[in-house]
């Protein structure tokens, strides 16, 4: 009984191996991309194995042989199905918002330039050269004490015979020289003759210093004066 035991031990060891070595082969062809379908058929196969024992030896004459033992059917487990791969589903895209009011575009930037530099005041103008002094007078009498005298000495002859006595005012034109030039009576002392020696006394002895321009040169003047005639 013994011997017959390791015998089965040996079929189902074999057995098993040969099973484990077709569910190896199945999961190397579902791995490898095989058909789906020849690998069911495979299993349909293979699944069930009916494995044949020998007969026992016949037991010893003294001993009554054990009953046969039934046949024992090893039904091979399923099997083993890959999992689906894994499916992804991509998250739904954020939503997208429309904007109907377009905000007016910003105002441009305002660039101010910097105020230009103040230019230095310009130094004043030096002040204008004061003008040269002016050397401009009016023609005033050279020595009148002495040309006066020298016109009364000078009575004229018919107005001392008739004792005419007056004074006669007179206005002188005095040239760049000095000297008179032309004389006019302004006031009349009452007799031609006073009157006439007066005007022609003033063109023989009056003597004047002439007038000036600015620039100090003699330029022809008036002048104004009495001569006063009387009888001692």
């Amino acid at each position: 009984m013994a011997y017959a035991d390791q015998q089965m031990s040996g079929s189902r060891i074999v057995a098993i191996i040969i099973v484990a070595l077709v569910h190896i082969a199945l999961g190397y062809a579902l791995i490898t991309g095989l058909a789906y379908e020849a690998a069911t058929k495979l299993v349909e196969r293979v699944t069930t194995i009916d494995v044949e024992e020998p007969p026992p030896p016949p037991p010893p004459p003294e001993e009554e042989p054990p009953p046969p033992e039934p046949q024992q059917q090893q039904t091979a487990p399923p099997p083993p199905v890959a999992p689906p791969p894994p499916i992804n589903i991509a998250p739904a895209p954020p939503p997208i918002r429309t904007q109907t009011n377009i905000p007016p575009p910003a105002p441009p930037a305002l660039r101010i330039p910097p105020p230009a530099p103040v230019a230095p005041p310009a130094p004043p103008a030096p002040p204008p050269a004061p003008p040269a002094p002016s050397k401009a007078r009016g023609a005033s009498p050279d020595n009148q004490g002495r040309w006066a005298r020298q016109i009364q000495d000078n009575y004229p002859r018919s107005a001392e015979r008739a004792g005419e006595e007056g004074s006669v005012g007179v206005r002188v034109t005095i040239g760049a020289d000095g000297r008179v030039s032309n004389c006019t009576v302004t006031s009349s002392s009452g007799s031609s003759a006073l009157d006439s020696g007066a005007c022609d006394g003033m063109r023989r002895y009056a003597r004047f210093n002439p007038a000036l321009d600015r620039a100090g040169n003699p330029i022809t003047d008036t002048y104004s004066t009495r001569i006063v005639y009387q009888l001692n």
